[in-house]
């Protein structure tokens, strides 16, 4: 995730963005009608896989971003989804998208999304292997239910989110929306995961200007953000979240173009109006290791990523 300072709400905005936040009131039957669930060691297996103790998954370290991405690619595949890499280049370099499909022959599609490069010489454990190890475990609950899916599931794994490159079209999101546009008509949501694994009961949420007095004081929610066109789809994700009744969501719907709630993957799809929410911890406005040294796993609440997670196949496995 790219740093966005905290002055992104204009004010002018503020009242119809606040009529839409908070837990959802819709209703979803609280009955999991699926087959397992998170697991918090299997994401710590993966998170041990993802984040080399050495080597930094960062632009200029092609060798072990290809490591990354060979990893997740052969773990999707071990649960029988098909995978392949999207390769493209930048700068005479060659970074590689991974694409997993699966197939169920339905007309429509779901896209579920998380980048895997960091930011600088960190480990990046919630920015966001976090992200990356909850699209995995949602990939495998997900092809062990692939019998209740109402749609096909793309997973893509993203390259070149962090900067130098965030914002231009050397994202691997940009990449990627780009070459779905023709599939446009059928693509139903995607869901970005992006920094889900930093929880706190402390007082230490912060907010932009303008909504602290709206929103929890403590950092132990999961938010969804989306722009108008989007805000659907962040009502059923709360609305999962509310039926497991394990972690507060809180959603944030505001318009594109307003500065600072485009900053990860999603603003690629919201470019070509493809409906696209951020599923996140609220990175720095709660997380003080962001970009940082200190961005490790034991920091990481394994317990809650997992609740973040079954809300994700919840949502998938409702549509």
């Amino acid at each position: 995730m790219q740093i966005a300072y905290p002055n992104f709400l204009n004010l002018n905005y503020l009242f119809i963005i606040l009529l839409s936040c908070g837990l959802s009131t819709g209703s979803v039957a609280a009955e999991q009608r699926y087959d397992q669930q998170a697991e918090p060691d299997r994401l710590n297996s993966y998170l041990q896989q993802v984040i080399h103790p050495q080597a930094f998954r960062n632009y200029q370290n092609i060798q072990e971003l290809d490591r990354v991405g060979a990893f997740i690619k052969q773990q999707l595949e071990q649960f029988a989804i098909p995978c392949e890499y999207q390769p493209y280049q930048v700068k005479g370099k060659t970074y590689r998208n991974v694409i997993c499909h699966l197939q169920m022959g339905h007309a429509k599609k779901v896209i579920l999304g998380a980048h895997y490069d960091v930011y600088g010489n960190f480990k990046g454990a919630d920015d966001n292997a976090s992200g990356v190890v909850g699209l995995i475990e949602t990939a495998r609950i997900l092809a062990a239910n692939k019998a209740s899916l109402k749609q096909n599931v793309d997973f893509v794994f993203y390259t070149l989110e962090e900067p130098p490159y965030f914002r231009t079209e050397h994202m691997g999101s940009y990449i990627h929306a780009q070459s779905i546009l023709k599939q446009k008509d059928q693509i139903q949501a995607v869901y970005i995961l992006e920094m889900i694994g930093y929880f706190d009961h402390k007082n230490v949420q912060d907010y932009p200007s303008g909504l602290a007095l709206f929103y929890p004081k403590h950092g132990n929610f999961i938010g969804a953000v989306s722009n108008f066109t989007s805000r659907g789809l962040g009502e059923k994700y709360c609305d999962a979240m509310k039926a497991l009744k394990r972690l507060d969501c809180q959603r944030l719907i505001t318009p594109s173009f307003v500065q600072g709630v485009d900053f990860s993957d999603h603003l690629n799809y919201w470019r070509f109006d493809i409906p696209a929410i951020m599923i996140t911890d609220t990175a720095f406005f709660r997380n003080r290791h962001y970009h940082t040294q200190e961005d490790t796993v034991e920091k990481l609440n394994l317990n809650k990523m997992a609740e973040v997670i079954n809300g994700v196949v919840y949502t998938v496995l409702q549509d």
